[in-house]
């Protein structure tokens, strides 16, 4: 179903809601945030930057939202959208999808992005110090600790069988991501078996076929599509029996057995304030790139013990937080 029909077909105060969201109040600036998901637990944290720096939604700012859902190949008629409106600001989050939709859509409305990818390598910025044109934002590099996550899985389960790799194709990171794996992967004396993910009828068949290859654990590639699914996801390995490593810690909140990541909500928070600065009149060409360098490793014990692993005493030791 078309986003406008559902929309449309909501009715009484449910559509009243969608269509007040649409049409801020008149005389206040207006933020438009373009994600390749739905709005996440920590966007409040993206709140809170802004109120850091004196703005609060529905007071002096008005926030108005465009999700792809996973549909990536969306984004571009959502950025023109925000452009037609002339927002004062896009802040675009949720992969580099949205962050290059921004991009290709504007040259002269500020953009700050919040992504796990390298912005240099996309062709984002100039310069990380000094980013030049009309985009700055936060950097995460979630794509590029796929090996990192690999070695943390290669402890809880040191055997020789096959590690799987869940990988979404329609990321541009995809390639990146594999190659790290590999190199990783060669590193440990570990064997990857890569399975594709672009859409929730590919979940079920790539776990069958997990399961008929003997996987020993299971990686799941950075993708903003993985996260938005996370339960559907966490709810197989768990039917399956595989230990799997994710990258964000809503995947262990939602039962997962461990992950390796940014802290996702104080790099929100970090793009509020950069979107409350510009808003205050400072350029995002002069604004330097913010790369946020908090991690946080978590262990959901309880899930290892269903899965009957005894998780290294060294391990659990080095986590930031341990679920018991």
């Amino acid at each position: 179903m078309k986003r406008r029909a559902f929309i449309a077909g909501l009715g009484g105060a449910a559509a009243w809601t969608v269509v007040a969201r649409a049409q801020p109040q008149p005389g206040i600036p207006v933020i438009g945030v373009l994600s390749g998901t739905s709005v996440s637990p920590p966007f409040a944290a993206f709140r809170k930057g802004l109120a850091e720096i004196g703005f609060t939604e529905n007071q002096n700012v008005a926030i108005v939202h465009r999700w792809a859902e996973g549909r990536y190949e969306e984004l571009p008629v959502l950025a023109a959208e925000l452009v037609k409106q002339q927002v004062a600001v896009i802040v675009a989050t949720g992969g580099v999808q949205g962050a290059l939709a921004a991009k290709a859509a504007t040259t002269s409305i500020p953009i700050v992005f919040a992504n796990g990818s390298d912005p240099l390598s996309f062709g984002l910025v100039a310069s990380l110090n000094r980013p030049g044109g009309n985009m700055t934002g936060v950097s995460f590099f979630t794509a590029t600790l796929e090996g990192k996550r690999l070695g943390i899985l290669h402890e809880l389960v040191p055997a020789a069988a096959p590690i799987a790799f869940q990988v979404n194709p329609g990321n541009p990171n995809a390639d990146a991501q594999l190659k790290d794996v590999q190199v990783a992967a060669q590193t440990l004396g570990r064997h990857i078996v890569v399975f594709e993910a672009r859409s929730e009828r590919d979940f079920d068949p790539a776990f069958s076929k997990m399961s008929q290859q003997r996987a020993g654990g299971l990686l799941v590639g950075s993708d903003p599509f993985f996260f938005i699914s996370r339960r559907r996801i966490v709810e197989l390995a768990a039917q399956h029996a595989l230990p799997a490593v994710y990258e964000w810690r809503e995947f262990v909140d939602a039962g997962g057995l461990a992950s390796y990541g940014t802290n996702l909500a104080e790099a929100y928070r970090l793009a509020g304030v950069y979107a409350g600065k510009i808003l205050k009149g400072e350029k995002p060409a002069e604004l330097p790139v913010v790369q946020s360098t908090k991690f946080e490793f978590l262990i959901n014990l309880k899930t290892a013990k269903s899965l009957g692993l005894d998780v290294p005493p060294g391990l659990s030791a080095r986590a930031d937080e341990v679920i018991e």
